[in-house]
């Protein structure tokens, strides 16, 4: 059995500069766990999955994002979960919601995973601290992400598929959101 999860990646460039950010919180404040994984906005929460039928898995999921149009995101401001995350915000418009709540059904359906509290609150956001961001650096780290200003507006056109490996989580495999618009 082996742990995966699903997100959305933003374009190379705007997922540099946000892991810059993030290494820069790492060297001021030694605030590290948000480097376990790349830039992303997660659609579904780490999962556990038979790794010997992961090729059946690909194929679910190829089928899935061939039923799906691609949209487009907006990240932009900084925001917080209580002063133990830090996030850059995603704008959570209808066509986002439709497509993790989409996913969510998928998955519990076909894939037979368990649908978590996670999935039905969903609120899209992008991790830049948390876990080990002791409260007493919540507002010097909001202070620094928000001098940032970090934005970004992009055509989500692919879901991603991430695996633990070593105790860090790698982009494993894309799959191309492939619907014809009517």
């Amino acid at each position: 059995m082996q742990k995966y999860f699903l997100a959305i990646l933003p374009p190379e460039g705007f997922r540099e500069k946000v892991e810059d950010l993030k290494q820069e919180i790492k060297e001021k404040f030694g605030i590290k766990y948000a480097l376990k994984s790349p830039a992303h906005i997660t659609v579904k929460m780490p999962f556990t999955y038979n790794e010997a039928k992961e090729l059946k898995l690909f194929g679910q999921l190829e089928q899935f994002c061939s039923g799906q149009q691609p949209f487009e995101l907006f990240i932009r401001g900084t925001d917080s979960f209580g002063r133990r995350v830090v996030f850059l915000d995603v704008e959570k418009q209808e066509r986002l919601v439709v497509f993790q709540e989409q996913l969510k059904e998928y998955c519990k359906r076909d894939l037979k995973m368990v649908s978590e509290l996670s999935d039905r609150n969903f609120h899209p956001h992008m991790t830049v601290a948390f876990k080990d961001m002791k409260t007493s650096y919540f507002e010097d780290v909001m202070k620094l992400v928000k001098e940032k200003k970090l934005n970004c507006r992009f055509e989500v056109s692919k879901l991603t598929l991430l695996k633990r490996v070593l105790g860090r989580w790698e982009v494993w495999k894309e799959f191309e959101l492939k619907k014809i618009a009517n």
